[in-house]
């Protein structure tokens, strides 16, 4: 199963606070909109989104149709497809994308502590 590029969304309280906090560990802004309350961070190859006031816990973030970089892949397994998959596996969608669709969807699934897995395409 290709899951697209991977990154963990944060939940934070003071979002210059955690910018701060993860620039001394070699983290810079690569995206995003700090007046908006969400920026994206990246330290080579690792990629952390801060999010003030949007998520209501810490989350798993997988980009099918994006490779580490945020950049378009050629090929790639669409977000309903996995969708499909997973619940072919009997695991249970807490948000699910509407498979009568096409391009930008998301879908959210609950790992067994409860923890989000957010699989969410932009392409």
């Amino acid at each position: 199963m290709q899951l697209g590029g991977f990154s963990v969304g944060l939940a934070v309280a003071d979002l210059a606070a955690s910018m701060e906090f993860y620039g001394k560990l070699g983290f810079t802004q690569y995206a995003g909109n700090p007046e908006q309350n969400w920026v994206i961070m990246k330290n080579g190859d690792t990629n952390i989104g801060l999010f003030q006031g949007i998520l209501e816990k810490n989350v798993l973030l997988f980009n099918p149709g994006w490779n580490q970089a945020a950049e378009p892949l050629d090929s790639f397994t669409d977000v309903r497809e996995l969708q499909r998959q997973l619940k072919a596996q009997g695991v249970a969608l807490a948000s699910e994308a509407d498979e009568e669709t096409t391009g930008p969807a998301s879908c959210i699934v609950l790992d067994p502590d409860g923890n989000p897995v957010y699989l969410d395409q932009h392409v």
